[in-house]
């Protein structure tokens, strides 16, 4: 099954539960996966699908901050909620040791001597991790290593 199917199924569950959070949720996700399609012309991947809902799961992630900021608790927790929706449909997020043994093994294939080589190592990276951790913290670990 894939992860459209498995999002419009989950959505067909909250219609019977009458949870409207995580509907309003489901339907924001699928019609974000819609809109992509018919930009592009094509059915998604569940790698292209992944990466619709990890970036939905980083723009309120981003929202929560500005609305704490902002002294809006009220609507930071609706975010977090919608968050909580999204990540169930995410792969589990890597350790941290699992995550620098992925990024060890990338340097050693890309044979990254420095910074310089650093993009190669993210692009053998990126499909390996896609939703099941945040790159900004790849980013940080990939450097970490290669300047060490």
């Amino acid at each position: 099954m894939t992860l459209t199917e498995q999002l419009k199924d989950a959505m067909k569950e909250a219609m019977r539960a009458k949870d409207k959070a995580r509907l309003g949720t489901i339907r924001l996700a699928l019609s974000a996966i819609k809109q992509q399609e018919v930009d592009g012309q094509k059915s998604l991947s569940d790698e292209e699908v992944l990466a619709i809902i990890t970036k939905m799961v980083k723009q309120r992630k981003d929202s929560i901050t500005q609305y704490t900021e902002g002294g809006r608790q009220d609507l930071a927790e609706i975010e977090a909620a919608e968050i909580a929706v999204l990540e169930t449909f995410l792969p589990a997020a890597l350790s941290a040791d699992e995550l620098a043994a992925i990024v060890s093994d990338a340097i050693t294939e890309s044979g990254a001597q420095g910074m310089q080589d650093m993009g190669k190592v993210m692009n053998i990276i990126r499909p390996k991790v896609q939703g099941r951790a945040d790159m900004g913290q790849v980013s940080q670990t990939v450097k970490a290593k290669l300047t060490a």
